[in-house]
């Protein structure tokens, strides 16, 4: 992958303290989408993770803790059960929607859908 390459990004967290957790938690919020409680995702080039990466690995405790960020591929099937996220009808999508929309599959919700970073100026498109 080249190094300005946006993909995006799987990023999830065990903390085992709450203050460090709260950090990482109101950091996160700030850099990436949050799906779960501790789980995000945000769309960055290789430079821009590692910048994650460190501001977590700063935030941490190395012996107690565990993050974990993982690539995800640009054609993710994702299988979800549970409450919507985002309200029935709303997809967000990012600057090039042909990367980023993947399919969400389960339930009431076997429909094409887009999981992308706010932060990085979406669209958002209501489909009747």
């Amino acid at each position: 992958m080249a190094l300005n390459q946006t993909r995006t990004w799987l990023i999830a967290y065990d903390i085992t303290c709450p203050k460090r957790l709260g950090r990482v938690h109101r950091y996160l919020k700030d850099v990436a989408t949050p799906m779960q409680y501790s789980v995000f995702t945000a769309e960055e080039n290789t430079q821009g993770i590692l910048r994650i990466r460190d501001q977590l690995a700063a935030r941490i405790d190395p012996k107690t803790d565990d993050v974990r960020i993982y690539p995800l591929p640009s054609n993710l099937e994702l299988h979800a059960i549970g409450r919507r996220r985002l309200p029935e009808g709303v997809m967000l999508l990012s600057g090039n929607p042909s990367r980023s929309t993947g399919r969400i599959l389960g339930s009431d919700r076997d429909e094409p859908d887009s999981i992308v970073n706010p932060h990085r100026n979406p669209l958002i498109e209501r489909r009747n």
